[in-house]
């Protein structure tokens, strides 16, 4: 015991009697710069240095500095592969390869129509052209007479004069333009829906159609516009400065018209940022990316989605809502996943590289939508050339006549659902409503979810991302789906003659 204490003695007799707030600041643990390196390498060990010198939070408790979550976006991308990896094992052990190269299940009709109609639809965006040149010729000659009549500065009389030639003008031209625009529809939709058969032919031949619908009502309200701010420049607003370098009516002429036709974007301007040259290197990586994701998400859709999709006819037919819930909780998955793929086969790489190849500046196709607190922001985040389209032709012009925002609103989803409805329904030969539902029911979902970021005591903006992600992963996109496959089926497929024997699906599906 004596050894023990004069052990004790003799070692804190060795050690300096420094004061322990001398030799550590309050905030770390470091030893201070100035002492030598034996009374730091001695005082490093004592056991009175404060561990706990500040008030701090733990790092996932609400209100603490945001942290990196690089590793937990690495874990969930770990854990979608592997789970996905997981279930396409398991159903190459219960059906073996459905993948074929040589087998397809489309018709020469098919292609042939396809092909005619993928190549005849740009021609109403050059009717619309010829149109706009009609009207650039009648504004330049009503703008000749003013100047030779010698009005300096426009007169009551003069101006009414006018805006009734111009009124006159407008209304003729823009019964060309709505003509033009919904045969351009018309006659798309009709030939895929009658015409043909496969529903991924189709889909591209319906995208295209209303991809240059767009681009044409954008083309002809633009352009009447700047016709209005020619004639009437007192009355105008001034005009973005970037229009300056290609002023009405220089802007209508083939050349401009053909870059708007392929740029990535819906919305029409004389002049658009450029850059100053193409990176080819870039161009072939985006491709890549376009080619592989398209071919995984091919491999995904034919080995594992349409297996899953076939095995839940039994469930609908027999309105087992136990067995209905459990098909849409496994489609979830696959859907994300393919839709996932297909977002960034899109929007990153195949409009990036569209983007390059045309010098086009403004690449901005989608916001961070994934980090949303509301589905408002979802729907004014995730596609931006949509949004920028219905926003300057829908959605402010409505306004700007008197339109409540909230009603304007929802004309735009009501738009925005007949498209959906065209673009699904149409390709698949079943016109249900279900897409166009499913855009409609956004509407309450951006109210709640909005009242939600006003509410006190709760995490409005967590609330929010929630309920986005469950209506649009876990809800959305697999029952509709699950829906479109058994229209198809019940009319095309291996549940047609249950179909024909159940009349409450005959209703159902009967249009």
């Amino acid at each position: 015991m004596s050894t023990l204490v004069d052990t004790a003695t003799s070692t804190a007799t060795s050690i300096p009697a420094t004061n322990p707030a001398a030799t550590y600041n309050g905030t770390t643990t470091e030893p201070v710069v100035n002492r030598s390196s034996k009374s730091m390498r001695d005082t490093k060990y004592r056991h009175v240095f404060a561990t706990h010198s500040q008030q701090r939070m733990s790092n996932l408790t609400h209100g603490a500095e945001t942290p990196s979550f690089v590793g937990f976006r690495n874990l969930m991308v770990l854990v979608l592969v592997v789970s996905n990896l997981r279930l396409m094992i398991e159903n190459f052990r219960k059906y073996g390869v459905l993948i074929c190269l040589s087998c397809h299940d489309y018709r020469r009709q098919d292609v042939i129509y396809g092909l005619l109609l993928y190549l005849l639809v740009p021609v109403h965006l050059f009717i619309a052209y010829i149109i706009e040149l009609g009207a650039a010729q009648q504004a330049k000659s009503a703008l000749a007479k003013m100047k030779k009549a010698g009005e300096e500065k426009d007169t009551p009389e003069t101006l009414a004069d006018a805006r009734r030639k111009f009124n006159f003008s407008w209304r003729v031209v823009a019964f060309f333009h709505g003509v033009n625009a919904s045969f351009n529809l018309i006659i798309s939709t009709q030939i895929v829906y009658y015409n043909i058969h496969h529903p991924g032919i189709g889909t591209l031949c319906e995208l295209h159609a209303i991809v240059v619908w767009l681009k044409s009502c954008s083309y002809a309200f633009t352009n009447r516009d700047l016709r209005h701010a020619l004639l009437h420049p007192n009355q105008s607003e001034p005009l973005p400065k970037i229009y300056a370098t290609c002023p009405y009516p220089r802007n209508i002429n083939f050349k401009n018209l053909c870059y708007f036709w392929w740029a990535p974007t819906l919305v029409y301007q004389p002049v658009y940022p450029r850059t100053e040259y193409i990176r080819w290197g870039f161009v072939a990586r985006r491709m890549l990316e376009v080619v592989g994701l398209s071919i995984v998400v091919w491999i995904a859709s034919a080995q594992y989605a349409a297996p899953l999709l076939q095995n839940s006819m039994h469930g609908l037919l027999s309105m087992d809502l136990v067995s209905i819930i459990e098909r849409v909780m496994k489609l979830s998955t696959i859907s994300l996943f393919c839709w996932l793929c297909g977002f960034f086969a899109l929007f990153q790489s195949f409009l990036n590289a569209l983007a390059e190849i045309m010098r086009f500046g403004d690449r901005e196709f989608y916001g961070d939508w994934w980090n949303v607190s509301s589905v408002r922001i979802y729907w004014t985040t995730w596609n931006k050339p949509v949004t920028n389209f219905m926003r300057r032709h829908i959605y402010s012009p409505l306004v700007g006549r008197g339109w409540p925002p909230a009603l304007a609103q929802i004309a735009v989803f009501f738009l925005s659902g007949i498209l959906h409805e065209l673009l699904v329904g149409v390709p698949t030969h079943n016109v249900i409503g279900v897409a166009f539902a499913g855009m409609m029911f956004q509407i309450p979902l951006i109210f709640l979810t909005d009242i939600l970021q006003k509410v006190k005591g709760i995490r409005g903006k967590v609330a929010g991302n929630m309920i986005f992600w469950i209506t649009f992963c876990l809800v959305g996109q697999p029952l509709a789906a699950l829906l479109y496959f058994f229209a198809w089926q019940a009319k095309y497929g291996s549940v047609s003659k249950q179909f024909q024997e159940s009349p409450a699906l005959q209703l159902f599906l009967r249009r």
